[in-house]
């Protein structure tokens, strides 16, 4: 699943494409989708125009100059396809959604498993719509060893499952996880209670940091995602843990080696010897 850098990436391509602009269209050929597309979809879309983008956790968030908000999540293997004007290219079998731009652009959304969410919602109190109500604070704001003590404080779950909560922060997925607790010297097993206040310190930075790393780098691309122009990200080229199960830790003087581990159906990588 596309996560933060992924999801931030995919907005920073859609906002320098569309913003200021109207749309003039909107063609929806499968409703059936995570939540089905609701039927005055694009009626609310439709003639509005685009005043800005934000990213909220995993979720895109288009503000119209109308009543509503469009909402976007890309699921398991969503993406977004920006196809400038004159470019048009044949559609693909699991193109469910487009969004047909004044200047000729069109935004197709792209999902063959159909994990994805694509939905209007009231733009005067959307941060209290069913998605974003419970969701944590985001970790490149105003966010770090403090609230991350405090989200945890009274949480006997390992401290993996705990930063992939998204009540506790908005966001987070696995990859970034596991990078950010080997950065940190955590064992990703560890109560999320155990942790002290410097460890949180040192968590909340590493956590950030491989955020902005991964950003810089468009992303990871593993299996669906690419950015909005069809590029891969490269972040995955630089990866210390993740999907590196047998490879030597990469930390100078570390004898240890990457393991494979299941936690809550997930796989977690990490350095038995580095992590404590």
């Amino acid at each position: 699943m596309p996560e933060l850098p992924e999801v931030e990436t995919v907005r920073s391509g859609l906002a320098q494409a569309i913003e200021g602009k109207k749309i003039s269209a909107v063609k929806i050929h499968r409703r059936d989708l995570r939540i089905p597309v609701p039927a005055s979809f694009e009626k609310d879309a439709s003639g509005r125009k685009i005043d800005h983008l934000i990213r909220r956790g995993k979720y895109i968030l288009f503000f119209l100059d109308g009543p509503k908000a469009l909402a976007l999540h890309l699921g398991m293997s969503g993406r977004i396809r920006i196809e400038k004007p004159g470019e048009t290219k044949t559609p693909e079998k699991h193109d469910h959604a487009i969004l047909y731009i004044e200047d000729g652009t069109q935004i197709i959304f792209h999902d063959p498993r159909r994990f994805g969410l694509l939905t209007s919602i009231e733009q005067n109190n959307w941060e209290e719509a069913g998605f974003f109500k419970h969701m944590g604070p985001e970790p490149l704001g105003n966010w770090g060893a403090e609230p991350l003590a405090a989200s945890i404080k009274s949480r006997k779950a390992p401290i993996k499952q705990a930063l992939l909560d998204q009540s506790v922060v908005a966001g987070l997925g696995n990859i970034y996880v596991c990078e950010a607790l080997y950065r940190a010297h955590i064992d990703p097993r560890r109560p999320a209670d155990s942790l002290t206040k410097k460890e949180c310190a040192a968590l909340g930075a590493h956590v950030k940091d491989v955020l902005i790393e991964a950003i810089k780098a468009g992303g990871s691309s593993l299996k669906d995602y690419r950015q909005t122009d069809g590029a891969l990200g490269y972040f995955q080229h630089g990866f210390r843990v993740y999907d590196r199960a047998g490879q030597s830790c990469p930390e100078k003087n570390c004898k240890g080696e990457i393991i494979r581990i299941v936690q809550s159906g997930r796989s977690t990588f990490y350095c038995p010897v580095c992590q404590k």
